[in-house]
């Protein structure tokens, strides 16, 4: 338990109490966006599931070694990061809704619930402190990792929309903090995971200079990713819908006497070594044309007829 007798680790601590509750609020202006807009747009809930299941880990940890300064910090955490994932839920699609929802029974209630009835059943004394411990280093890894996710996105995009570097500078320093709080307390559970914290906040923040400006990295929005692709599905559909049309036999038959044309007829297949056909295609169709008509049956195609040259014998 940590008192005003050791003045140096209590100082560190309250430090890490005040940038722990800053990265708790760096989340602020997303959710804010996403109540504006009421929508979750390409946030992912992910980060803020596995730092409520973190903040209870070690909630449950500062409850066994009896450390005001851990325990305060994580109830507050826990508080805020239920309201993060309430308006989630409330504005996520029905897709990300439910998938956000059984990562919480799977994670925060199906696990969590399990470790402590084993522990608290099965598990006495100080191997029960150390257990716990071990298993909140682990899940703060896991905390540190999971706005990784996102790096992905970033590279794809070239852009920083969804990754907010508040978030990501102030568990960089939190990471700090912790880091000598454990050092000085001489509590490598927590002193351990904000060494790797420190390196993956440094990451993010590198990305995050990398791509901060969106036109000279050409940076492509999710949002004209969606559009793009619904547009180029609308236009394949429509050209599957426009129905081929065939081209048009047009049969004449030349009549060498008058030089007149005529409609031939269905009995000129005898002669059908001396036909031409000549072959027109329609005018293409208009953008916007009249309903189609009842579709008939359409003749077989005419020939045309050439008759051979008589010879006329003149008396």
């Amino acid at each position: 338990m940590i008192t005003v007798q050791h003045p140096l680790v209590f100082a560190v601590g309250i430090l890490g109490n005040i940038l722990s509750f800053l990265v708790t609020l760096a989340p602020v202006p997303t959710f804010y966006r996403v109540y504006k807009k009421k929508s979750t747009e390409s946030f992912q809930s992910v980060p803020y599931v596995v730092a409520l299941l973190s903040a209870m880990l070690w909630l449950y940890y500062a409850l066994l070694s009896m450390d005001v300064l851990l325990l305060s910090i994580n109830a507050i955490a826990c508080v805020v990061e239920s309201v993060y994932l309430a308006i989630y839920l409330v504005y996520a699609p029905r897709d990300a809704m439910v998938s956000t929802m059984k990562l919480l029974c799977i994670m925060n209630m199906g696990l969590f619930g399990a470790m402590v009835a084993i522990l608290q059943f099965f598990v006495d004394g100080q191997r029960r402190v150390s257990i716990a411990g071990g298993v909140g280093a682990a899940f703060a890894l896991a905390v540190f990792v999971a706005p990784l996710a996102i790096i992905r996105q970033v590279i794809r995009t070239k852009s920083v929309e969804f990754m907010p570097f508040w978030l990501s500078f102030f568990l960089t320093i939190s990471a700090v903090a912790w880091f000598f709080y454990g050092l000085l307390l001489k509590d490598f559970f927590v002193a351990m995971p904000n060494v790797l914290g420190l390196l993956f906040g440094l990451a993010q923040m590198a990305l995050y200079f990398m791509y901060r400006n969106p036109k000279k990295n050409g940076a492509v929005s999710e949002i004209q990713v969606a559009a793009q692709a619904a547009a180029d599905a609308e236009k394949e559909h429509h050209q599957q819908q426009v129905p081929h049309q065939p081209q048009a036999h047009v049969a004449v038959t030349l009549d060498n006497t008058d030089g007149e044309a005529a409609a031939s007829t269905d009995g000129a297949d005898d002669n059908k070594d001396d036909a031409v056909v000549v072959d027109i295609m329609p005018p293409p169709l208009p953008a916007e044309r009249a309903p189609p008509l009842p579709s008939l049956p359409l003749p077989p195609p005419a020939a045309v007829f050439i008759p051979q040259p008589r010879t006329v014998e003149v008396v």
